[in-house]
């Protein structure tokens, strides 16, 4: 009896098997489905992440550039220092890196305090190894030396101690009232001067060599970061001006000169061919062009050859 009831024919064992075979897709389906529905929507919001990236990238190239923005930006990030009056002698690595100093920079401060060194003047400050010449100008108004560690200046040169990589090596700077040949000196003379760097070294040395070579003290003032404290260090005796032949230099010779700009080289290049030689800066007082002041620097630097 009992057998006959679990009994099925063919067809309808196939017929179970198919129901059953249902049953499983189905069960497997329902924990599937809803992983491929999911995947679907991050695609989805994925791409429209992508889509809307780059709608605003496409807007931000076609705004016309808004100097006022890196401006702003520029004083919120300046703005972040607490420039305050500190004593470099005093200070811990908290007040240093306050002001905007690096942790390099704030670790060579506190290692030269460590090996015995003090800050007897502002200058003094510049010689650590890291400190940038816009960094030192920065805060120069703030350093704030203690009566108790300021001292007479002594004859002989000054010498800083500073870091390269783990190493203390010595740096001498000039003694007060050294003065130093602006017109020949190269950067490694020009940084034994307290208060200039690398940077300042070059730009003296890079700027005379554009010019042809300083015929006053007063041309350092076209040099950024050039200070009325840092003018006291220089003298000019080598007057070794390369001048350019006027009547034989081209326009990109003309022009790469600072006091010559593209418009100014080529009335002189025009005026050549329509007019012949220039035999005095004079006839080019007549063009607009030309100030009196261009002329009068202009006379230390062209040949009428």
């Amino acid at each position: 009896m009992w057998k006959d009831f679990f009994y099925y024919s063919k067809s309808e064992r196939r017929a179970v098997f198919a129901l059953s075979l249902i049953i499983v897709v189905l069960i497997i389906g329902s924990f599937v489905l809803p992983y491929f529905n999911n995947v679907s929507n991050e695609t989805l919001v994925s791409e429209m992440d992508r889509l809307a990236f780059e709608d605003k990238l496409e807007q931000d190239i076609k705004r016309p550039f808004d100097s006022s923005y890196v401006q702003r930006m520029t004083n919120r990030r300046e703005n972040s220092y607490r420039l305050k009056e500190f004593d470099p002698n005093t200070a811990d690595s908290i007040e240093l890196s306050s002001l905007g100093l690096s942790p390099f920079v704030v670790r060579n401060v506190l290692k030269y305090r460590d090996k015995g060194g003090v800050f007897r003047s502002s200058e003094s400050f510049a010689r650590i190894y890291g400190i940038s010449d816009e960094t030192y100008l920065r805060l120069k108004p703030y350093i704030s030396i203690s009566k108790e560690f300021v001292k007479k200046q002594e004859s002989e040169s000054t010498v800083s101690v500073v870091q390269s990589v783990d190493t203390l090596i010595r740096v001498f700077k000039y003694s007060e009232g050294t003065l130093v040949d602006v017109g020949m000196a190269d950067t490694t003379e020009l940084k034994k001067i307290p208060g200039i760097g690398t940077g300042i070294a070059k730009a003296i040395v890079s700027y005379r060599n554009r010019l042809g070579g300083f015929y006053s003290l007063d041309q350092l003032h076209e040099i950024k970061y050039i200070t009325p404290e840092l003018m006291k260090w220089f003298k000019l005796d080598s007057l070794n001006l390369r001048k350019i032949s006027i009547n034989n230099a081209g326009i990109d010779l003309l022009r790469n000169h600072p006091y010559v700009n593209f418009y100014q080289a080529k009335v002189i290049v025009e005026h050549r061919k329509k007019k012949g030689k220039i035999k005095s800066l004079s006839q080019l007082s007549l063009y607009e062009e030309f100030t009196e002041k261009d002329l009068k620097r202009l006379v230390y630097y062209f040949t009428f050859d």
